[in-house]
């Protein structure tokens, strides 16, 4: 017992040495903006986690703004520690760019294998499209905040629950999901993600794009990148500047997504939502008859 309070003493004295000879200051500035991000460590402002970026706010090697978890109020309190000006901060959320559900997707064959759309995509001629959504849910499984369901084969995003972290983005191997800035609740967005021109999308999707360019020459905020239309959101405005654009697409693929208004709630009040589609986690082993 002796021996053992003699050994707790001379420890306590050398780890309060280490403390003291070893210790590190950490500017104030950094302790203060760690504490309001959010802790989540996603990722999505482009370093390691959260810490690693309240060190390079600090530093002034990183943007503000870039968290895409904090809100406007945490972004201003931020700008406040560092004694800058806090410009305007977007929201910035996931965009799926397809809207063919598997009733819609023509040559379609059924798939047996590992129910992951990493493996699916490995795999030829599941469906016409070798674009579109494989619908089996590996962006639900990523997603860290339930903000993504899979219905009927077609990811689908939960804007009230999105807060922009990317995993979806990474994980989907046909990179048909994107993380947008929202100007608004709701934005405009492409649901094609086709790249082949009008009669070869028609052979393999009735709802695809079909690389006419009309958008383009009605509207500015639409640029074609080959046969297909991309929108530049800094040039996005509000809903009725892009009306004619809307009505006038023969595909019906520009489509509005994020949080509803009051006049779609009370729209489809009573409708009856369907039920959501869960992923069957089994592989091709499980169906095998063993023998002995």
């Amino acid at each position: 017992m002796a021996v053992m309070l003699v050994l707790a003493v001379v420890m306590s004295w050398i780890l309060g040495w280490a403390n003291v000879a070893f210790h590190v200051e950490v500017d104030p500035k950094i302790v203060e903006i760690s504490e309001l991000l959010p802790g989540a460590n996603c990722g999505a402002c482009g370093f390691a986690g959260c810490n690693e970026y309240a060190v390079q706010l600090v530093e002034g090697t990183a943007t503000l703004g870039a968290c895409t978890q904090c809100s406007k109020e945490k972004n201003q309190a931020i700008a406040q520690v560092l004694g800058v000006t806090a410009g305007e901060t977007l929201p910035f959320k996931a965009v799926v760019h397809c809207s063919a559900h598997i009733g819609q997707r023509l040559n379609r064959r059924e798939y047996t294998g590992e129910p992951t759309c990493a493996a699916a995509n490995l795999v030829s001629g599941i469906q016409g499209c070798t674009y579109g959504c494989l619908g089996l849910g590996d962006c639900s499984r990523a997603c860290p905040h339930g903000a993504i369901r899979v219905t009927d084969g077609l990811a689908s995003v939960r804007y009230d629950l999105c807060v922009g972290c990317k995993a979806c983005e990474t994980v989907c191997p046909r990179n048909i999901i994107t993380i947008v800035p929202f100007k608004k609740s709701r934005i405009l967005v492409v649901a094609c993600s086709n790249k082949d021109f009008g009669p070869d999308v028609k052979a393999v999707c009735p709802v695809g794009c079909v690389g006419c360019s009309g958008c383009s020459r009605r509207d500015t905020s639409f640029q074609m990148t080959g046969y297909l239309p991309q929108i530049d959101y800094d040039h996005f405005g509000s809903e009725e500047d892009h009306l004619t654009t809307l009505e006038k697409c023969p595909a019906q693929v520009l489509i509005y997504v994020g949080e509803p208004s009051a006049e779609d709630i009370a729209a489809t009040q009573d409708e009856t939502l369907a039920s959501v589609v869960q992923a069957d986690f089994k592989t091709t082993v499980d169906e095998t008859k063993w023998r002995n």
